[in-house]
């Protein structure tokens, strides 16, 4: 039987090139988003890289849903063997750090951290039961940033949001070892996604001018395909690690 994955922010960028990767490498994908524009398109996709898709609309920074929505996507194809948390937001502004508000502050780490450790802890309860199905290797993906390291000053709670990403990571690395669980941090660089339209000339120049060693935009199928071979098991000895997808943006140069 093919093991499942369940994907959030699944209708489009990232997501949707998670989906169409990890279907390419044997998953069944379960995607959820907080509306469906977009995820008909997923769905096609998905099936044509040869796996089943099914979309459950919700808001993942609802968390007193985690329950009834944890309940339908484990239901979908009986178990799962991954969780990609993809789902995100960034600042509805760029600004001065000193101008951040608390209601911009809240909506970053509610979603981006928040909803991510509390999926995160619903799904590991489900899959350490001892009736849990095991068709395969299993893990958490968690998609953090180059700005878990970096810092930008027009942008405080995302940085802080996707610092904490990466703690999160860890510590489910830590707790989930001894079942056989492993757990991996993805940390893209610049990503051409409609998350980063707004900036898209501005970036593009200074990715020419060499702002990362590879000198292009990052795509959401770079994303995808590292998302789909860590939780395939190709890294089976590797956990709480990070892993940046960025051209070489984190190397230190001088």
């Amino acid at each position: 039987m093919k093991p499942a994955a369940f994907v959030t922010g699944a209708r489009r960028g990232i997501g949707r090139a998670t989906c169409v990767a990890l279907a390419e490498k044997g998953f069944d994908l379960v995607g959820t988003d907080i509306d469906e524009d977009g995820a008909e398109e997923t769905r096609r996709a998905v099936e044509a890289a040869g796996g089943r898709f099914v979309f459950l609309q919700a808001d993942v920074a609802e968390v007193d849903g985690h329950g009834a929505l944890l309940e339908a996507a484990w239901g979908a194809f009986g178990g799962l063997e991954c969780l990609a948390n993809v789902a995100g937001v960034q600042v509805a502004k760029r600004q001065d750090m000193l101008e951040t508000t608390p209601d911009s502050w809240d909506r970053l780490l509610d979603t981006n951290t928040r909803a991510v450790f509390f999926l995160s802890q619903a799904m590991s309860k489900r899959m350490i039961a001892e009736a849990a199905p095991k068709r395969g290797h299993r893990s958490l993906v968690f998609i953090s940033s180059v700005n878990a390291l970096m810092a930008s000053i027009n942008r405080a709670e995302y940085c802080v949001s996707k610092a904490g990403v990466s703690m999160v990571a860890k510590l489910f690395a830590l707790r989930l070892a001894e079942h056989g669980i492993n757990t991996y941090d993805i940390q893209p660089g610049v990503i051409r996604t409609d998350m980063t339209r707004g900036v898209w000339d501005s970036y593009g120049a200074l990715l020419e001018q060499g702002l990362a060693p590879v000198r292009r935009w990052g795509e959401a199928e770079d994303i995808g395909r590292a998302v789909a071979t860590l939780a395939a098991g190709a890294m089976p000895y590797s956990t709480g690690h990070a892993f940046p997808i960025d051209g070489g943006m984190l190397m230190p140069r001088f």
